[in-house]
């Protein structure tokens, strides 16, 4: 009997190198299920005795999973559940055979069911459209690093060539661990991405509400969290106190609006930069050698044409200018 699990790659945490196809286990870490689990009982029960809205409580609660989070090691509560959620699958598994695919960043379809399928918005998609509207040119990113995306349709792929492969040999370990990437055989350098988007933009503007085109700028990345804030502190913030002085000397009559847009906008590049600098200044690369032997796995039984999940095959720039940007604004717009 095999059980198959999707999780994510990201629940390495922040590493630097090749990241190889390992499991994590409780022994290797500081981690005790049932001290986190009082942790919360125990937050809850402090923060119901104070009487808070519900909103408050999860403001509350959401900082409570960052802290614990950061304290072992990951950068966010998400893939710090995520590990702690494969180390329980390893703990009870007993005699199952425990098959755990851990894609990257996943992107639209590459081919299937059609090129640029996309559904709910990813981690990359936040950016291309809050740049194709005119929002904001200004990414927290090191230019440096190579994000690792993955199409959609190469992950399922993966999982059923998974099924295949573990139902058919024996010869499988009874604990696999697959990254489904590109980092390694075919690596997309943030530089190459930001051009793409200036370039598609630029050639395919977005029209706004007023019927107009929407002109981008060149994208510029800030490279850590602290140069980042500066930006913001030196363009940002004297603008928004001399709207807010403006809005004051004028009852809130004229330019109420431009001052909430302009907060609202700080705020985005604020929240956005929080969530998602794990991925986009992550200085990792994920091994895919037991990947690597599933795709020899379908090519020796004549499967590979039809589970194909080999990204070595994407040109990077079509993919960008004729299947995912499209593709995202198409259906997430």
């Amino acid at each position: 009997l095999h059980f198959i699990v999707c999780l994510i790659a990201y629940v390495c945490g922040e590493r630097e190198g090749d990241i190889v196809e390992k499991s994590f286990n409780f022994s290797d870490s500081n981690i005790d299920i049932d001290v986190e689990r009082k942790v919360i009982e125990d937050k809850l029960k402090e923060l119901e005795a104070q009487s808070l809205t519900s909103k408050e409580v999860t403001m509350a609660m959401r900082d409570l999973g960052h802290q614990r989070a950061t304290l072992h090691g990951w950068p966010n509560t998400y893939s710090f559940t995520k590990a702690m959620g494969e180390m329980m699958l390893g703990h009870l598994k007993e005699n199952l055979q425990l098959v755990i695919v851990r894609p990257t960043i996943i992107t639209s379809t590459y081919k299937e069911p059609f090129p640029g399928w996309i559904e709910g918005v990813k981690t990359l998609d936040t950016f291309i459209l809050v740049y194709g509207k005119g929002i904001s040119n200004v990414f927290l990113a090191d230019p440096n690093t190579k994000p690792d995306l993955i199409p959609g349709d190469m992950v399922v792929n993966s999982i059923l060539a998974a099924i295949v492969a573990h139902g058919n040999n024996k010869s499988y370990q009874n604990h696999f661990i697959y990254h489904i990437s590109s980092s390694k055989i075919n690596p997309l350098k943030s530089g190459d991405a930001k051009l793409f988007m200036f370039h598609y933009f630029t050639k395919n503007p977005w029209i706004g509400k007023n019927g107009n085109k929407i002109k981008v700028k060149e994208i510029t990345f800030l490279s850590s969290m602290d140069s980042f804030q500066a930006h913001i502190s030196r363009y940002y913030w004297p603008l928004l106190k001399v709207l807010q002085l403006a809005n004051v000397l004028t009852w809130y009559y004229l330019i109420d609006g431009t001052y909430i847009n302009l907060k609202r906008k700080i705020d985005m590049d604020i929240r956005l930069s929080k969530l998602y600098k794990p991925y986009l200044i992550f200085h990792g690369r994920f091994d895919d050698s037991n990947t690597e032997r599933l795709r020899m796995t379908m090519k020796e039984c004549k499967m590979d044409d039809v589970l194909k999940f080999d990204p070595s095959c994407i040109n990077w720039e079509d993919y960008f200018m004729n299947i995912h940007i499209p593709g995202v604004v198409k259906r997430l717009a």
